[in-house]
């Protein structure tokens, strides 16, 4: 079937790469192919782009270079909080709060320390998902030692309010990690004034390259390296650096700094304008998330009598590609998640995500409301 129309609606599984970003990661494929650990002038070069890399991305969230470590990802910087933090601080106590709408890597990560004996408990949210602070500080034991609470969520969008959550774990003198892989980029994140200690991001989520990502651990935080095997990023992850990835990363970062108040602004025009076609052309339908309080270019939809993977192909079909939701959780359903706003499996099994981003445009928009509604009025003739 020859598609007339291709719309990509899934930014927030990944972005593609700015051509900008592109062009600076060219040149350390091959003529600055240097090691950034070696000494001679190739590895210094290397090393010099790295660290200017560093401050970019760094600056975009207001932290010091040294707070920096460069990952593979969102998936390694959550795990290396999870299990970084719960091992340097065995001594003090075996206790994990998390809130349990949390991504599969911090969710998983902490199962696996529960299984090796620590404590965790999972908070719930309401039914917009969101996590109420007074229900952290009910958790908090004496043997606490991390809270990990996401900044927004990848399906449904709502924004968490970890001020609020950051200010009772400094109360309590507990290490309080975010993910951060939604919003680094796409909101500001000043961490010299927020309550966080640990924040993970993700390059290919901002339009630079997968591969590579960022742990931000405040000045003084205590975490354990859970790759080992050199002395890279102060000890704090071995490996050799990915370099091209890297220069890639700040460059990524640098144009989010300049863009985002523009974008963000966008973005929320045109999700506003797709929830309002929506409702209209789909109802009856469930939004999913803070009607609010959400990511600017997210909208999460659920149907009562429209089976979600018939409606994904067929989109897919007319060249509109969006999700069912988190790319990690594909083949496994995203039950787990919008379960816990009271979302009951089968309805979850009926649930789109629509993710705009930087290339998405109005005409884009209108498109996708015209086909789904086209195709949900024909899929419910049938049923």
């Amino acid at each position: 079937m020859m598609l007339t129309k291709e719309i990509y609606l899934d930014y927030a599984a990944t972005t593609p790469v700015d051509h900008q970003v592109l062009e600076v990661m060219l040149p350390f494929f091959a003529s600055s192919f240097g090691n950034p650990s070696s000494l001679h002038g190739f590895g210094r070069d290397a090393r010099d782009a790295v660290e200017n890399a560093r401050v970019q991305v760094a600056g975009l969230i207001n932290a010091r270079t040294d707070e920096i470590i460069f990952t593979s990802g969102g998936t390694e910087g959550n795990n290396a909080a999870v299990k970084g933090t719960a091992v340097a601080m065995r001594g003090k106590g075996n206790h994990i709060i998390v809130s349990r709408v949390e991504h599969s890597s911090v969710y998983e990560p902490c199962m696996f320390m529960k299984m090796l004996g620590f404590d965790v408990t999972f908070l719930e949210v309401d039914t917009s998902g969101t996590v109420d602070p007074e229900d952290v500080r009910r958790a908090i034991t004496p043997k606490t030692i991390l809270i990990s609470v996401m900044h927004a969520n990848n399906e449904f969008g709502t924004v968490q309010p970890i001020e609020d959550v950051g200010r009772i774990a400094r109360e309590y003198g507990i290490f309080f990690h975010v993910d951060m892989v939604q919003t680094f980029g796409h909101q500001h994140i000043d961490v010299s004034r927020l309550p966080v200690d640990l924040a993970s991001f993700s390059a290919h989520k901002l339009y630079g390259p997968k591969g590579v990502g960022g742990l931000y651990a405040r000045t003084g935080t205590k975490i354990h390296p859970i790759i080992l095997g050199g002395h890279q990023e102060n000890g704090q992850r071995a490996s050799t650096h990915n370099v091209p990835g890297i220069v890639g990363f700040g460059k990524a970062a640098e144009i989010a700094a300049r863009t985002m108040d523009e974008e963000t602004a966008t973005l929320k025009a045109m999700r506003d304008r797709l929830t309002e076609g929506l409702y209209h052309a789909l109802k009856p339908v469930q939004f999913n998330g803070h009607p609010v309080k959400r990511l600017p270019g997210n909208v999460h939809i659920s149907l009562p009598d429209v089976r979600g993977d018939l409606l994904l192909e067929r989109l897919a079909q007319r060249g509109i590609a969006c999700s069912a939701g988190s790319a990690c959780s594909a083949g496994t359903g995203s039950s787990r998640i919008l379960g816990a706003l009271g979302i009951s499996p089968v309805i979850a099994a009926n649930s789109l995500r629509f993710s705009l981003g930087r290339h998405t445009t109005p005409e884009d928009i209108d498109y996708v409301i015209k086909v789904s509604g086209e195709i949900v009025r024909e899929m419910r003739r049938k049923t």
